[in-house]
């Protein structure tokens, strides 16, 4: 017979769709996470059963999260346990997904006393390398294993062929492109800037139009995307486009205050690949500049060919941030 578990000691609990294991079909259930295991009960009647109708040891478990063996059920998160048995979890969220897998995960680090505990990903620094956009999208494209296609509808609209954001955000952690969705978001929206991938749908496509960089590319299961036609996956010969660790990882190269002149629309970003940046003279700034702004002006111009003027508050600043803005401009 169970011991009865320390009510103080829950470490989380909540409902979770389970998979069972004899009939795949699927079942509600009030799970509840303790230190060295995972309980499951009935609930009914607005309260759980007394007695758990199954447990998980979390010894030696592994967790998947993503977990992309669904392609319909993208909130599931895989338990393996010691013995090769495999739990298959299901959260209302990504975020109730992500949470659950960061929990059960910190549980089975705890239950290795002889090793240091693992750092997490989304808080600790990591070791990031440069990543080639071209074998990225040659990954999605892959028969078995790339990106699933599908049919959306949004909004009344239907959408061929396409995929969601957070699809692809999923996709990316899942074959560890990445470690975070803040770094698979950015991974994204350089595979969008670089015309592998384009928005399809009304949401995606309204974020571009919006300007503001951070919002570009939705990690959102109703945002659509598609590749585009122009990349062809038997292309002969493409220019390789990476993108540096630094420019993953979103570290923050320089900040502090600047005036920026607006133009007729407001922007509140833009990407830096390929810009020029230069200093202006007092007798260099272009007519189409609004105001009386003079001393410690750069422009900068982006590959579409939009102008930004830009002031610093001193000499000495604005060569610290052309100097900055040129590292990652190269």
């Amino acid at each position: 017979m169970d011991t009865i578990q320390d009510e103080n000691a829950i470490l989380k609990e909540g409902f979770l769709v389970k998979r069972g294991h004899i009939v795949h079909n699927w079942k509600t259930r009030w799970f509840v996470l303790f230190p060295d295991r995972l309980l499951y009960y009935r609930y009914e009647g607005g309260k759980r059963e007394s007695c758990p109708r199954g447990k998980v040891f979390l010894a030696d478990c592994k967790v998947t999260c993503p977990c992309l063996e669904y392609e319909n059920r993208p909130m599931v998160i895989k338990l393996k346990t010691q013995k090769s048995t495999e739990y298959f979890l299901e959260a209302c969220s990504r975020e109730q997904r992500d949470t659950w897998a960061s929990s059960i995960t910190a549980a089975i680090h705890t239950l290795r006393p002889a090793q240091a505990p693992k750092p997490d990903p989304e808080h600790s620094p990591i070791e990031l390398h440069n990543v080639s956009l071209s074998q990225v999208a040659d990954s999605m494209h892959d028969i078995h294993s790339g990106i699933k296609l599908m049919n959306h509808i949004e909004q009344g609209s239907s959408f061929k062929k396409c995929f969601t954001g957070s699809a692809l955000v999923d996709w990316l952690v899942s074959l560890n492109f990445v470690v975070t969705r803040f770094e698979a978001v950015t991974l994204s929206s350089a595979l969008m800037d670089e015309n592998f991938v384009k928005p399809i749908g009304i949401k995606s496509i309204e974020a571009i139009r919006s300007g503001e960089l951070s919002d570009q590319f939705l990690d959102d299961s109703t945002a659509l995307y598609t590749f585009t036609e122009r990349y062809k996956r038997k292309a002969s010969v493409k220019h390789e486009v990476s993108l540096s660790a630094v420019e993953l990882s979103g570290r923050v190269v320089i900040q502090g205050y600047l005036l920026k002149q607006d133009d007729h629309r407001p922007v509140g970003g833009f990407p830096l690949r390929g810009c020029l940046v230069s200093a202006l003279e007092d007798n260099g700034v272009h007519s189409g500049v609004k105001g009386k702004l003079q001393g410690n002006l750069f422009k900068i111009i982006t590959q579409n060919d939009i102008h930004y003027y830009i002031q610093a508050t001193s000499k000495e600043e604005r060569l610290e941030w052309i100097s900055a803005l040129k590292q990652l401009t190269c």
